[in-house]
């Protein structure tokens, strides 16, 4: 190579994933309306198809060489920017709760709205659990950051494992906290705001529990991940980090702030 930069040759691939997620979108919107999940199961599957298949060919330019350091450093800035993106898009949600909670509309006349006293969720239950585990998680990818770094193969690969099983639990004790819940996402502006809140930041944990998953299979076969070069694993710590940020900013206003308020 005569630059230490990467052209990107053509690749169909995040056309692919784009009209997937469509896909994955509508099919789930219609597995809400008839109760039939065949559709976005069949979607979902397709979309981890094609996001192998394209960290596949990620890959194979790593092996062939082109992930010079510049190109690293580019990689590295994407990663972050990508992160602020979504940073900004949890921001708006955040916006909108603020604003109800600090500057209730006339319909609303109090904040939680009249009536859902009862229905707050007890921090000290569930949401107490889920931020131990979370962090829980931060610390062992942390470790297993620097368990990478210094070559120890299997502290590293345990790390990650107990990374992926409190994520696991997380999702799991989410789940029973919405299947317990005495209101929905329909119950006026606190259901709403309270369920996406929570709902997107569950899907980000799910999304950084596929992106540590690739990043345990990688370290397993031992393939382009070394002392010096891993990306791919930084971008999913780091996302994960993130995730875990969220989620403290979620359980102390969302949760503990609205429980006193109310």
């Amino acid at each position: 190579m005569n630059t230490g930069f990467h052209l990107v040759s053509f690749s169909p691939w995040p056309v692919l994933v784009a009209f997937s997620v469509g896909g994955l979108l509508i099919s789930s919107l219609f597995s809400m309306h008839y109760s039939s999940f065949f559709f976005f199961f069949f979607n979902f599957f397709i979309l981890l198809v094609i996001l192998i298949l394209w960290f596949g060919d990620i890959e194979v330019e790593s092996w062939t060489g082109w992930h010079s350091g510049i190109v690293i450093s580019g990689l590295r800035m994407g990663i972050v920017l990508f992160i602020v993106s979504e940073i900004l898009f949890f921001f708006s949600f955040f916006w909108s709760f603020f604003h109800n909670c600090w500057s209730p509309s006339i319909s609303l006349n109090s904040w939680p709205p009249f009536g859902f006293e009862s229905f707050l969720v007890d921090p000290y239950g569930f949401p107490l659990l889920n931020t131990i585990l979370l962090l829980s998680s931060g610390v062992s990818i942390t470790l297993a950051h620097h368990c990478i770094m210094y070559r120890l193969f299997f502290f590293s690969v345990f790390s990650i494992v107990l990374t992926l099983f409190f994520g696991l639990l997380f999702l799991d004790v989410q789940f029973e906290e919405y299947t317990l819940s005495n209101f929905s996402i329909n119950n006026l502006i606190y259901g709403s705001i309270f369920f996406l809140l929570t709902g997107f930041h569950g899907f980000h944990v799910l999304v950084g529990f596929c992106m540590i998953s690739y990043s345990l299979v990688r370290l397993l076969g031992s393939i382009s991940i070394s002392n010096n070069q891993h990306v791919g694993f930084e971008a999913a710590a780091w996302y994960w980090h993130f995730v875990d940020v969220v989620w403290i900013f979620l359980y102390f206003f969302i949760y503990w702030y609205g429980f006193i308020v109310g």
